[in-house]
C-alpha cells in the first residue's frame, strides 16, 4: 500500500514581524516570509515549482510565478478549510513531491490587519460560511467566538469543564510566549487577569479568544530524496491527514457537538507514522480558543472524551511537563497566522533551534489545525 510516511520533509521555514496592525499589503508580507523560507532552506527562488497559497486573501500562485520569477510551476493548489488549511497543505506538498509532480512546494501565508478586513469579515467570505445560514445565523450567531461557545458550553454541561481549566490553556501559552521575543503579548497573566477579563460569548472571556495580527509566514515542503542535500536538518513528514465533521451544515444540529474532524484524522497520522502517543515530544495544537485545545487533546487520543479538563492542569501541557503544548505561545499569544506558526514552531523544536522554549530531546512531534466548522487537520513530523 502506498505511503506518505517521510515522503517529504520540510526543509525552510520564515516569518516576518507578527503586530496589530502593518503598513505593508498582505501580498507583500506574503511574499517576505516566502523568501525567507527559501533563503532557509538554501534554495534559489526559481527553485520552487509548487506553491499552494492559503485561500482567503486572494493570493494565487500567479503571484509568486511574476514576483519570483518562476520557470517551471508545475503543481498549485488551495485546501479552503479555514484554519485546518495549511496542515491540510501539508498533505497536498507531501503528496505533490512524493509522486514527482514537483520537487519543492512553498506553502505561505500572510495577513495585514487593514487590508485582510476583521476576522468576521473574512469568515463571511469563505465559501463554508454559507452552509451555517439556515440555522445559526437566523439566532444571531455570526462571529467565531458565539459558534464555539456552543459547543464549549456543551462540553462544561456533559463532562463538567471548568472555565479555570480553559484559564490553564490561556496562562500556559502566556508564560510560553514570553520566551519568544516574536510574540505579540509579553505581559504576564495571572487567574485573576484571566477571570477579570470581559465576557466576549459567554463562557468566553476576552483571555479566551486568539489575537487578530498582522504578519506572515511560510514553509518549504521538499521531497525526502533533495532534503539532506539542503541547508538545513531536514523535518520529515511520517503521518498526515484531514478529517471532517459530521452535519458540517449545521454545528447545533450535529449528533456530538463535543467531536471534531480532528477524531478521524488522529488515527489515520499516527498509523502512518508508526508512532503512538507515548512518542511524541511537543505538540503544537490549534488554539483559535482556549476550550478547542482541550477537545482537540481528548480527539487526538491524549486523554478520553471528557477528560481534557484535567489533563491540562497541574503543569502538564507547560514547559517540562508531560506534553508541552504551543511553546511559542500559540494563537493565543504570539500571533493568529492560521497556524502556520504552529508548524514553523514544531520545526523550531525538532531542529533544536527554540531557544529558552526548547523541549529537551524533542524529536518527534505534531501539529494540529481545526477548521472554522469542525475540520481537522494534523502532520507528525521527526527528525
Amino acid at each position: 500500500m502506498f505511503t506518505l510516511r517521510d515522503k517529504s520533509a520540510i526543509t525552510g521555514i520564515g516569518e516576518t514581524v507578527y503586530a496589530r496592525e502593518s503598513d505593508k499589503s498582505q501580498l507583500a508580507l506574503t511574499l517576505e516570509a516566502s523568501l525567507n523560507a527559501i533563503n532557509d532552506a538554501g534554495l534559489d527562488p526559481k527553485a520552487i515549482d509548487g506553491v499552494i497559497p492559503y485561500g482567503d486573501g486572494g493570493i494565487i500562485a500567479e503571484d509568486f510565478i511574476t514576483n519570483f520569477g518562476l520557470e517551471d510551476l508545475r503543481y498549485s493548489a488551495q485546501t479552503p478549510m479555514g484554519g485546518a488549511s495549511l496542515v491540510a497543505a501539508l498533505q497536498s506538498a507531501a503528496m505533490a513531491v512524493a509522486t514527482g509532480t514537483a520537487n519543492h512546494v512553498l506553502v505561505p501565508i500572510g495577513r495585514a490587519s487593514v487590508s485582510s478586513g476583521r476576522i468576521t469579515d473574512r469568515l463571511a467570505e469563505m465559501p463554508q460560511m454559507r452552509l451555517v445560514a439556515e440555522f445559526e445565523m437566523p439566532l444571531g450567531t455570526n462571529a467565531p467566538a458565539q459558534f464555539y461557545a456552543h459547543m464549549a458550553r456543551r462540553h462544561m454541561e456533559t463532562y463538567g469543564t471548568t472555565q479555570a481549566q480553559f484559564a490553564e490553556v490561556a496562562m500556559t501559552c502566556r508564560r510560553h510566549a514570553q520566551l519568544n521575543e516574536r510574540a505579540m503579548m509579553q505581559k504576564p497573566m495571572s487567574f485573576e487577569d484571566y477571570t477579570n477579563s470581559r465576557m466576549i460569548a459567554d463562557p468566553f472571556r476576552l483571555f479566551d479568544c486568539s489575537l487578530e495580527s498582522a504578519g506572515a509566514a511560510a514553509v518549504v515542503v521538499s521531497a525526502a530524496e533533495r532534503a539532506g542535500d539542503l541547508r538545513q536538518r531536514p523535518i520529515y513528514i511520517g503521518g498526515v491527514a484531514e478529517g471532517h465533521p459530521d452535519s458540517p451544515s449545521a454545528i447545533t444540529q450535529r449528533p456530538d457537538l463535543t467531536t471534531l474532524g480532528i477524531a478521524r484524522a488522529a488515527p489515520v497520522a499516527f498509523d502512518m507514522a508508526g508512532v503512538t502517543h507515548a512518542d511524541i515530544d511537543v505538540a503544537e495544537i490549534y488554539d483559535c480558543f482556549t476550550y478547542i485545545v482541550i477537545c482537540q487533546l481528548e480527539d487526538l487520543g491524549f486523554c478520553a472524551k471528557g477528560e481534557g479538563g484535567a489533563f491540562v492542569e497541574n503543569g502538564r501541557i507547560g514547559l517540562g511537563g508531560e506534553l508541552p503544548v504551543n511553546t511559542h505561545g500559540g494563537l493565543l499569544s504570539e500571533a493568529h497566522i492560521a497556524g502556520m506558526n504552529h508548524i514553523v514552531e514544531l520545526v523550531r523544536q525538532l531542529r533544536g533551534d527554540a531557544g529558552q522554549r526548547q523541549v529537551d530531546g524533542a524529536e518527534v512531534g505534531l501539529v494540529t489545525g481545526y477548521g472554522d466548522l469542525g475540520d481537522g487537520s494534523i502532520a507528525i513530523m521527526h527528525r
